[in-house]
Parts: C-alpha cells; sequence; structure tokens
C-alpha cells in the first residue's frame, strides 16, 4: 500500500492564514454587540440614568458655585449656602452610585460577551477555528473585548450627557442673549459632536492597523516563546527578535500616531471652550454683544467653563471610536467563521443504532473554494472497523467534522442508526461518537481534571479503570500524587507516548459506541506508535472505529478501508 502524507484539510483562509468570513462593517459589528448586551440593559440603563442626574447637580452646582461668588463680591445678598450643601452633597452621591452602577453594568456585559466569544469559539473549533493563530486569538479576546468597554463608558455615556448639556446650555443663555447663546450652542456642537466625528472618520484606518500591529506582535511575541527551543536549534534567535522588535515599533509608531491626533483633538476642543469663554466675558463687559448682568453673567460662565468640561470626554473618545470599531468587528467574525450544521425543529436523541451511511455528500468549507466531497457515499456497519485514507488536503479531517456534525453537507445525507444526523441534537450525537484527534490537547491542570472532561460524573474507580484500558495506570499510581499530579501546559510533564494515553483514557470514559480516530499516533515514535495503536485494538473492541490516517503500520485490525480521492471513496483490499 502506498504511503500518504498526513490529512491537513481546512478550510478557506485569507491572505493572512485565517479563515474567510463574511463582509461585516464596524457598524454592524457594534449593533451586534450591543444586542448581545441586552441582558445587561435594565444595568446599562440605570448607569445612564445616574449619569445624567450626576451630570445636572454638576452643572447646577457649578452655576450656583458662580452666582454665590459673584453675589459676594458684588455685595448682593444671594441665599444659596443650603442648595449648595445639598447640590454638592447630591452631586456626590450621584457621580459614586453612577460609577458603581455603570461599569458593574459594563463588567457584566463584557463578562457575557467574552462567553459569547468562548461559545463561538468552541462551536466551530471542530470545523476550523483551529487554523486561527493562537496570538490572533488572545488579541481578540484580551486585547479587543477588553477595548470595547469603551462603547458604553466613553461613548455612549458621554454622547448621551452631551445631548442634555446642549439645550440646557442654550436655554440658559439664550434666556440672558440670543445671539451669546447660538454662538455657544454652536461652539459646543462643534467641539461634542462634530469634531469627534470628523475624527472617529479620519483616524479610523489608522485605528484599525493599530489594532492589527498589536495581534501582530502577540504572534510573534507567541511564536517566539513557544518556539525557543527550535529557534536555539537553528541559531535564529537574533531573526526572530528582529522581528519581535519590527511588530514593536510599528505598535509605537501607531501609538503616537493615535497620540497626536489625540493631542490635536483636545486642543480642538479646549479652543472651543475658550472661545465660549471669552464670548460670555465680553458679553458680561457688554462689547459686541449685549450687556449681561454681572451676576447672571459669571452663573452661565460657570455653566459654560462645566459644560465644555464635559464635552472634552467625547473629543478624545473620537480618537478610540476607530479602534472600537475595529475590535468590535474582530470579536464578532469569530460567529461568522465556521459553518455548522443546520438546527431543525425535529431534532431529537440519537438513535440506539451505530450504523453509518454517508450517501452522496457534497461538501466545502466555503463558496469560493473547491469541493472537498463531490458524492461521497459510505457504508460503516455497526461494530465494523474502517481506516480512511488519502493524501494530504483529500478530507479526511472534514469527514470527521461532519460526522461529530461540526459542519453541514451542502447535499446528500449522513445517517446514524437510519436517523438523519441533522435532526440529532448535536450534544446527544456527541455521547455516541467520542473522538481523539491528532493534536489532541492536554490542559495544565490535573490527571483527574483533565479526565473528568471527558466525564465529569466519572468516580475514582471509573477514572482508573479508563486508566488501565488506555496502559498508563501503572505510570500515574508510581506519579508523587497519582490522580492529582499537575500536568503542566500541553501536558509537558509528562512524554509524548503518555501524554497520548492519558487522552485515550480521556475519550474512553466516555463509552460511546463509535470512536473516530483522527491521526491518532501522530508525533511518535515507530516503536511508541506501535504499541500505542495495539492498546487501541485491545480497547476498541465491540465499538465501531473509524481510523483516519495517512499510513497503516500492519498492526491495525481492521474490516474495511476506504481511499478518498477527488472528493469521493473507493475501497481498498485488506490485506
Amino acid at each position: 500500500m502506498p504511503d500518504v502524507t498526513q490529512n491537513s484539510s481546512a478550510p478557506a483562509t485569507s491572505s493572512a492564514g485565517q479563515p474567510n468570513t463574511p463582509a461585516v462593517t464596524d457598524r454592524q459589528a457594534i449593533f451586534r454587540i450591543l444586542k448581545l448586551w441586552q441582558r445587561q440593559a435594565p444595568r446599562l440603563a440605570i448607569g445612564l440614568m445616574l449619569a445624567l442626574l450626576a451630570l445636572c447637580t454638576g452643572l447646577l452646582l457649578m452655576q450656583v458655585s458662580g452666582l454665590r461668588l459673584a453675589g459676594a463680591v458684588l455685595g448682593e445678598v444671594i441665599i444659596t449656602t443650603a442648595l449648595l450643601r445639598w447640590v454638592g452633597v447630591g452631586r456626590v452621591f450621584l457621580r459614586y452610585s453612577e460609577r458603581l452602577f455603570a461599569h458593574d453594568a459594563m463588567f457584566r456585559a463584557l463578562a457575557d460577551l467574552r462567553v459569547w466569544f468562548f461559545h463561538s469559539l468552541a462551536r466551530g473549533a471542530a470545523a476550523g477555528l483551529g487554523f486561527r493563530r493562537a496570538g490572533d486569538m488572545l488579541s481578540r479576546l484580551v486585547s479587543d473585548i477588553g477595548t470595547l468597554d469603551g462603547l458604553y463608558l466613553r461613548i455612549l455615556l458621554p454622547f448621551m450627557c452631551a445631548c442634555l448639556t446642549l439645550p440646557i446650555l442654550l436655554v440658559q443663555l439664550c434666556s440672558q442673549n440670543i445671539i451669546l447663546g447660538c454662538l455657544t450652542g454652536l461652539l459646543f456642537a462643534c467641539s461634542a459632536f462634530l469634531f469627534p466625528y470628523l475624527i472617529a472618520r479620519s483616524g479610523r484606518q489608522d485605528a484599525e492597523r493599530l489594532t492589527q500591529n498589536l495581534s501582530a506582535l502577540r504572534i510573534s511575541v507567541l511564536d517566539l516563546v513557544s518556539g525557543l527551543r527550535e529557534i536555539r536549534a537553528f541559531g535564529a534567535e537574533n531573526r526572530m527578535l528582529a522581528r519581535v522588535q519590527a511588530d514593536d515599533r510599528a505598535l509605537l509608531d501607531g501609538q503616537k500616531h493615535l497620540a497626536r491626533r489625540a493631542a490635536i483633538a483636545n486642543a480642538t476642543a479646549y479652543l472651543c471652550g475658550q472661545i465660549a469663554i471669552l464670548f460670555v466675558l465680553l458679553a458680561i463687559s457688554g462689547i459686541v454683544f449685549s450687556k449681561v448682568a454681572p451676576l447672571s453673567g459669571v452663573g452661565i460662565l460657570f455653566l459654560t467653563v462645566a459644560a465644555f468640561e464635559s464635552a472634552g470626554a467625547l473629543t478624545r473618545a473620537g480618537v478610540q471610536a476607530g479602534a472600537m470599531g475595529a475590535a468590535a468587528r474582530r470579536v464578532v467574525e469569530i460567529a461568522q467563521v465556521a459553518p455548522v450544521s443546520a438546527q431543525t425543529e425535529q431534532e431529537a436523541d440519537a438513535p440506539a443504532g451505530t450504523d453509518i451511511q454517508v450517501t452522496n455528500v457534497k461538501f466545502r468549507w466555503s463558496s469560493d473554494r473547491p469541493y472537498v466531497f463531490d458524492g461521497l457515499t459510505l457504508d460503516i456497519p455497526a461494530g465494523s472497523r474502517v481506516a480512511i485514507l488519502g493524501p494530504s488536503g483529500v478530507g479526511k479531517s472534514s469527514l470527521a467534522a461532519l460526522l461529530l456534525k461540526a459542519a453541514a453537507p451542502e447535499s446528500g445525507c449522513i445517517t446514524l442508526g437510519g436517523v438523519n444526523i441533522s435532526h440529532i441534537r448535536a450534544t446527544s450525537l456527541r455521547r455516541q461518537v467520542a473522538w481523539l484527534s491528532q493534536a489532541t490537547h492536554l490542559f495544565d491542570d490535573t490527571i483527574r481534571s483533565n479526565l473528568l472532561l471527558g466525564k465529569p460524573e466519572a468516580t475514582e474507580e471509573d477514572l482508573w479503570r479508563a486508566l488501565e484500558e488506555a496502559a498508563v495506570a501503572g505510570v500515574v499510581r508510581n506519579l508523587p500524587e497519582g490522580l492529582d499530579t499537575w500536568l503542566g501546559e500541553g501536558g509537558v510533564n509528562l512524554s509524548g507516548g503518555q501524554g497520548r494515553r492519558i487522552a485515550l483514557a480521556r475519550t474512553l470514559l466516555t463509552n460511546a459506541p463509535i470512536m473516530i480516530l483522527d491521526e491518532p499516533a501522530t508525533g511518535l515514535d515507530a516503536q511508541t506508535e506501535q504499541d500505542f495503536l495495539r492498546t487501541l485494538n485491545t480497547v476498541t473492541a465491540g465499538r465501531t472505529v473509524i481510523l483516519i490516517a495517512h499510513r497503516l503500520t500492519g498492526v491495525e485490525k481492521l474490516d474495511q478501508i476506504w481511499r478518498l480521492s477527488h472528493g469521493q471513496a473507493t475501497t481498498v483490499a485488506v490485506s
């Protein structure tokens, strides 16, 4: 039998090495994020209401303080002592309550977003999301989701406060001088709305580039750390370090550029505020504008100062708006990456039968890619042991994704026990079908915790039985802490063969009648590989076994061999 290479069938990818996703605009992504936050809508609304009340008390406090000060200077009696006291106490209370509720609501909303992100990631992992780069995923999870707290705290709250401040400012100033009120209102509108919009629009590409630079830096650093052994072996330390430094410089340059934009934005907002203050002072002096009474003039002067100070937050937010839009788009893309099986209203539990039939299946990962399967037909009787062979990229792992209902065919059908798997609940199907992949991950946790992932309710006896079946119980017993031994990241504290057997024990705990073994011996030396496959022959007796491999070692016990080629399957004689 000819030797074939390992399958690495993957979904369509972009030039950056990421799976292609449907285009989504920043606005669509932001609305999707806001929709995901609906569960926290009451808390967010309370935070907004408190922010508006705190704003009103702040403006009132400034105006009454101005009147009090002017009255003291001009010798006029202004009874504001009690009002100042109550307004001051009220502002402190409302400001604290607003921070408490608004930030608490935002933390809860971000927690919901992270749960949704993980759910989307898990739902699509078997269908190709695993081909994304770990550094990019880390950047989306940490930096991009963290950036999105600004949608509420730095944009929505200041925007609503500005919308309330503008009419208050207009009413107070126009009551003294209509021209003064209109000019000051125009300056405020430019400072709070127009300039932030222009800055956000012009800086969108720079902000998006900064987000990409941060992702690239995370990828480079992660590659440097995880591949340090190979880097040293090939003497590539300087080259890899130069790459990290280049990504770091690109990120720093982008940050400097945005910092300059922020400085210009702040200067512009400050200038608008100073011009407005100048107009009020001219009105108090009776120059250019009709004269305003000194007492009232000082009151509206303090009000103007407070109003423009609050508008500065929106100007600064305009610089960050582009980054928030890019972050929202990168987070939302996760839900649109992997094609998952269609949901039907008639979904039910998996049947008792375990025979599998694949009939005339057509499948591709995306519409711009060629078909992986074009009329694929397979018949796998219950209890049989079959091998799926073929060259790299022919679709062996894609078949596993279809059988696990992590992807759905365009046409044709796949049945389990005579029932189309599209009518079977995914959770029930995966209790019937266990999967041991070529890159099974061991978590940085204890052996016990890693095993319980397969069956959380398993007893101590169940764990040891699975370890015995996987021929690794003796190794675990000899460890200092037995089942509570810490495996380390990726199972680094065990050898490759031992780690693979721990993963096999975890799979065996499920007691699934069907086992998909996707390149289960990848990375093992020849002798360890044969020993591992002999163990598989023993522990899978009586189960349906689908062995996905790029070659056979001769120790497998098989009833049927299928070879994939050009989207179809042909039988190969069993030697």
